[in-house]
């Protein structure tokens, strides 16, 4: 069954589908499409029932009727999509899944649960976080605001308090960071 999604994914909805994959391209005659996994856990394509395919401001939701791994990439057999023909279609597009689907964490918080925040140090606010950039030795959270772009390490001892379901992070600047403007 294949239902049509109207709702655009950025803004307010963003938080309902989270990125997990894109379609690279057809597998084989019977529609199978071949997904290029955006997650290290690989396992949770098995698990689910149901996915969202996306391009743009178009969405339709499928349900999944096999799921397996193969040399790091993922190979989906959907409902509604059976010929070549159909799955080259889907090329390119999303691989999301519904917020509700994600297991929560044990410790920490998912990217896409950070991105979106509002940023303070004390009471001043100092932008959205944008974006998490891996760096290997820490993340860095790029904040941007009124004074343009901000590079906030990811350290305990900078990030005070982080309040997911109020969508706010407060920080602590190391000295110098901040130039006064």
């Amino acid at each position: 069954m294949r239902r049509q999604c109207l709702r655009v994914w950025k803004g307010a909805s963003s938080m309902d589908e989270v990125l997990i994959g894109e379609v690279v391209r057809p597998h084989g005659l019977n529609g199978e499409l071949k997904i290029y996994p955006l997650t290290t856990n690989l396992e949770r394509f098995q698990k689910l029932q149901e996915v969202i395919l996306r391009r743009g401001e178009i969405c339709q939701h499928f349900k999944i009727i096999t799921a397996r791994v193969q040399m790091g990439l993922v190979y989906l057999t959907i409902e509604g999509i059976d010929s070549i023909d159909q799955a080259e279609k889907y090329r390119g597009w999303e691989v999301r899944i519904d917020r509700s689907e994600v297991p929560p964490l044990k410790e920490g918080w998912y990217y896409f649960e950070l991105e979106g925040m509002q940023v303070y140090e004390g009471d001043i606010l100092l932008g959205t976080l944008s974006q998490v950039v891996e760096t290997g030795a820490n993340d860095v959270y790029l904040v941007k605001g009124s004074k343009g772009e901000i590079c906030v390490p990811a350290l305990k001892s900078v990030v005070q308090h982080v309040d997911v379901s109020g969508r706010r992070m407060d920080v602590t600047l190391p000295p110098g960071l901040l130039e006064d403007k």
